[in-house]
């Protein structure tokens, strides 16, 4: 009996390599992602398409595909991350107001005191990670008002405080996990929104944070005169719980679904004899690899079952993206660079078109996508995008997770990236788009609550992916952010103090802090404009502006003339405004798109034990010497050797990728 005769109508034919399957149901190939528990099972009747509205629903390769709406309810969301933001920094960073009260009430000493703030500080970055693992399962605005009902909790109970250390635990620690529950969905949401102006949007959300450090600089000061510590902590509560208001306006963007357009029935044959052709071609070349020949590295199959990690998956970047489903390689690849994905062979000859659903909800979606017989093709075969179409199937099986996404942490123009300029915009959305497994979306269908969703630990197995340890680039960037984050939160916490104790008059002393918010607002807006530049270098930007606050911090206190303080702290307010607007645009040039998630968690980390850590020792200084200068020289060095250690990045990365590119060249 023939081939084609043992497959009859119905048959499945499963080629079980490293990672994925195809099957051919009939005389239509389906490449399926394999899932890391179930890496190679034969669908279900109801994977399979059996039980459905028709036979051949799911006949064809699917994808949820989230199309930013670029507009719309995005800048509602916008308006809400601004005042998230606002409300957060604006506490965190007017913190240092609290400790000269808190200090004279249980007389503790400076370096006893300096852990309220760092500890609210530190865990506001520390819990990163975690927060948006958990955001990616349940949602930036569940997640936004969770943390705010958190956070507004901590800061109301420690009105009842007793001791410092009462307050390590719960203004700190409680107070600094919901804060970072409330900042991390407030600046991922607006990327997730915006494409075309992500980086106006993301500009303008993240201006929330020196707005609110020149507000409750001042506001935070007059509350403590008029109403004591333990009141100001009451009402900055209340402010907090307004967070819940702006994080229920986190609207989830309902995702679309990405299929394979169908085929006249007389090209079946032709299709057929191909999908035969194609799985012969295949064996031969897995006997080839048993028998021991070398391959290209970039042509190596994956293990039977990709490589795991302490929270029993693989990093998000082991899994295809949606760009990769679609063009059908003839081998699932070990994951590619940026650089090697779009050697994909296409999927056949099949065209591509997408089944629409609403983006944000139906009355919006033509004023959120715009018009949608503008869009361009994704691949280079023809597509059809189908308006106003009902789904065969319902939206809950839709899956599209927001750390499935490369690009969630980049918050530059999305012109920067040669994936974005080189691709149609939705055709970037499938190259930047990781797919969920079987496993997550039945997690999502079914409603089952389980202790650790699989969505949640793929999200915490790509942040907290330490094999980016191999890279030396990483490895400078990260110590970098470290020492940096050191002498990040010294000023802001002690300024006013040194002014006032050096007789700098009170109204003057208060301002300070507030001028270090406003030139973070212009350094924001003057660093995008710059950053934009081609010819333009985002490494030095950084590298001269941390060397200027580092220095500028140093000298801080040769003078305590009211202009000179003012020009100090403009100074260190535009040079942290650059290291904060141009951390993922560094990684992207540096390490890559690609590796972008896996960064920020890491770099989350470490710059939250640097904010813990800074404070305290700064207090101990204060404490050993009775004076300020000591301190403001320390963080100023410490501002300095982070700017120092990233001079030789660019170097040392080219020769990272020749060292890899000798590496990888296969032997003759």
């Amino acid at each position: 009996m023939s081939l084609p005769d043992r497959l009859g109508n119905r048959s499945v034919l499963d080629l079980d390599f490293n990672g994925f399957s195809q099957e051919f149901h009939g005389y239509t190939m389906v490449q399926r992602v394999a899932t890391d528990e179930r890496p190679f099972e034969t669908p279900s009747s109801d994977e399979s398409g059996l039980g459905r509205d028709s036979p051949s629903d799911a006949s064809e390769p699917e994808a949820a595909l989230v199309v930013p709406p670029d507009g719309g309810w995005g800048w509602v969301v916008v308006a809400a991350s601004f005042m998230c933001n606002f409300i957060v920094d604006g506490i965190i960073f007017s913190g240092g107001m609290l400790l000269t009260p808190i200090q004279k009430e249980f007389n503790a000493s400076d370096g006893q005191v300096a852990p309220v703030n760092s500890l609210l500080a530190g865990f506001y970055l520390l819990a990163g990670p975690f927060v948006s693992a958990l955001a990616n399962k349940y949602g930036f605005r569940v997640v936004t008002i969770v943390g705010s009902l958190i956070s507004s909790a901590a800061f109301a109970i420690s009105y009842f405080a007793t001791s410092v250390e009462y307050l390590y635990l719960v203004y700190g620690v409680m107070g600094g996990i919901g804060f970072c529950m409330v900042y991390m969905p407030s600046v991922l949401t607006v990327g997730f929104y915006f494409e075309r102006w992500r980086a106006l949007a993301m500009g303008l959300a993240l201006c929330g944070s020196g707005v609110g450090t020149f507000v409750f600089a001042p506001l935070t000061v007059a509350l403590i005169d008029g109403l004591g510590w333990r009141i100001t902590l009451v009402v900055h509560a209340g402010l907090v719980l307004l967070c819940l208001i702006f994080g229920a306006m986190f609207r989830p963007i309902n995702p679309v679904r990405v299929t394979l357009a169908s085929q006249p029935e007389e090209d079946a044959s032709r299709r057929h004899e191909q999908a035969v052709e194609k799985l012969n071609s295949m064996l031969k070349l897995h006997n080839k690899l048993d028998s021991g020949i070398s391959m290209p590295p970039e042509m190596k199959f994956t293990n039977k079952v990709s490589p795991h990690t302490w929270v029993g998956v693989a990093n998000n970047t082991r899994y295809p993206t949606a760009e990769e489903v679609f063009r059908g390689s003839n081998s699932h690849l070990s994951r590619r660079s940026s650089a090697t994905a779009s050697t994909l062979k296409n999927h056949g000859s099949k065209p591509i078109h997408f089944i629409a659903v609403p983006v944000a909800e139906k009355d919006e979606q033509e004023d959120s996508n715009g018009n949608n017989d503008n869009v361009e093709p994704l691949l280079p075969e023809s597509v059809k995008v189908v308006k106003d179409v009902k789904s065969r199937r319902s939206n809950v099986d839709l899956v599209a997770r927001p750390l499935y996404r490369d690009d969630i942490f980049f918050d530059g123009s999305l012109a920067r990236l040669p994936q974005y300029t080189s691709r149609t915009s939705l055709g970037y959305h499938l190259h930047v788009t990781h797919v969920p497994t079987q496993e997550d979306t039945h997690e999502e269908s079914s409603g089952k609550c389980r202790v650790c969703p699989e969505a949640v630990r793929r999200a915490l197995a790509t942040m907290l992916d330490v094999s980016l340890f191999k890279s030396p680039t990483f490895i400078i960037l990260t110590i970098s952010g470290f020492f940096t984050m050191l002498g990040f939160f010294v000023p802001y916490m002690y300024v006013k103090q040194r002014a006032e104790f050096n007789g700098v008059g009170k109204a003057s002393s208060v301002m300070l802090v507030s001028a270090i918010g406003v030139s973070n607002i212009i350094g924001r807006i003057a660093c995008g404009l710059v950053s934009s530049m081609p010819k333009v270098s985002p490494l030095w930007l950084n590298n001269i502006a941390l060397s200027a606050g580092g220095i500028a911090t140093m000298m801080s206190g040769l003078c305590y003339d009211d202009f000179y303080q003012f020009g100090y702290c403009i100074i260190f307010g535009l040079s942290i405004a650059c290291f904060a607007s141009l951390r993922s645009i560094m990684v992207v040039e540096y390490i890559g798109l690609e590796h972008l998630t896996n960064c920020f968690g890491l770099f989350l980390l470490f710059q939250g034990f640097g904010a813990l850590l800074g404070a305290p020792i700064v207090g101990a200084l204060m404490d050993m010497t009775k004076s300020y200068d000591i301190s403001f020289y320390v963080s100023g060095g410490f501002l300095l050797f982070s700017a120092v250690m990233c001079y030789p990045v660019d170097y040392i990365s080219r020769w990272e990728k020749s060292r890899n590119k000798l590496v990888s060249t296969p032997k003759v």
